[in-house]
């Protein structure tokens, strides 16, 4: 049994226009020391379904489906004993860390706070512990900087905060929602290495959500590509970027600037992320795909595995071999 197991998970919002679903049946599976990635353009519902699993929606959200953890499922497990899972053995790297952080109290008391209620320290052992966690995310004078309060922390330093906070209690899975934004390379490449550091010594299962195809390609196994709330590809993370086989995820990897490649002009994907509330009866992204054919807005292409590649799954009406020839003039 894996660690993390996703069964058609679907995410609907009540609005004064009707219901809104923002992701729609998505499934996984992720075991221990196994990292997903999931990519996709703003809007795709990369983080309304982690935030579904940790029960952490808007009140006017409401998510069916599966989404079991150890064997339970968090979707419909007691708010009292999922309040024990979270930030303990399932932690979560929250976007943006100035709305995540709490601006009256000090780094020191959320920090420690997780450790007093999930792990039973005292004050004391509780901040030698988070000084030790905010070295380790490369905080400088850590042990003089535990006692500020979040505004007086820079964008960058916030993040590696939030990161530290959510590694306090080596968890079992550990998802990032974006959790280099606003870093800059360098610190990057550290935050990166530090969890590979920690899914080596503790076997953390990491779900990865994310823009950057450069993080993706460095730290995942699995990548998972979403659009309009649907799963659009979803293999490893080599056949995702050596065999790109959906006519979107080509299009995200021909947006990449590349050093190799410095005269080669980006491929846009033209268009812009469809309206959620009122999304074609077919295949989401067909209106903006350049393979388009006249039934990909009617009918909605089935998650499928590709013919002698059963590994990697998609929905797409055009064969895999037109579009890896398609991704092959674009020189993708």
């Amino acid at each position: 049994m894996s660690l993390i197991e996703v069964n058609n998970l679907s995410v609907q919002f009540d609005t004064p226009d009707g219901a809104v679903t923002a992701v729609n049946g998505i499934s996984f599976a992720l075991d221990k020391g196994q990292t997903l990635g999931i990519v996709g353009e703003s809007g795709s519902g990369k983080s309304q379904a982690v935030l579904a699993m940790m029960g952490l929606l808007a009140i006017n959200g409401r998510a069916t489906g599966a989404a079991r953890f150890d064997g339970r499922d968090l979707l419909t497990m007691p708010a009292q004993d999922l309040n024990k899972i979270r930030g303990n053995r399932v932690a979560m790297i929250f976007q943006d860390p100035m709305t995540s952080l709490n601006p009256y109290l000090t780094v020191e008391r959320q920090m420690t706070e997780v450790l007093e209620f999930h792990k039973g320290l005292t004050r004391q052992q509780a901040r030698l512990r988070c000084v030790q966690a905010l070295d380790a995310v490369k905080i400088p004078e850590a042990a003089k900087r535990i006692g500020m309060y979040p505004h007086e922390f820079s964008g960058g330093m916030r993040q590696r905060v939030m990161i530290a906070m959510a590694l306090l209690c080596e968890p079992d899975v550990l998802i990032a929602d974006e959790p280099t934004t606003a870093l800059d390379v360098t610190v990057q490449a550290q935050i990166i290495a530090l969890l590979r550091d920690l899914q080596r010594d503790y076997g953390t299962a990491i779900i990865m959500i994310t823009h950057d195809l450069g993080v993706v390609a460095g730290l995942c196994d699995e990548v998972m590509v979403l659009y309009g709330g649907r799963v659009m590809e979803q293999a490893s993370a080599e056949a995702i970027f050596y065999r790109a086989s959906h006519p979107y995820t080509v299009g995200l990897l021909g947006a990449v600037p590349r050093l190799e490649d410095g005269d080669r002009a980006l491929v846009a994907i033209p268009g812009a992320p469809p309206n959620m509330a009122r999304l074609p009866a077919g295949c989401p992204f067909s209106e903006r795909c350049t393979l388009v054919e006249a039934h990909c807005s009617s009918t909605r292409p089935e998650l499928l595995p590709i013919p002698g590649r059963p590994a990697v799954f998609r929905a797409c009406h055009r064969t895999a071999e037109t579009v890896e020839s398609y991704a092959r003039g674009l020189c993708v």
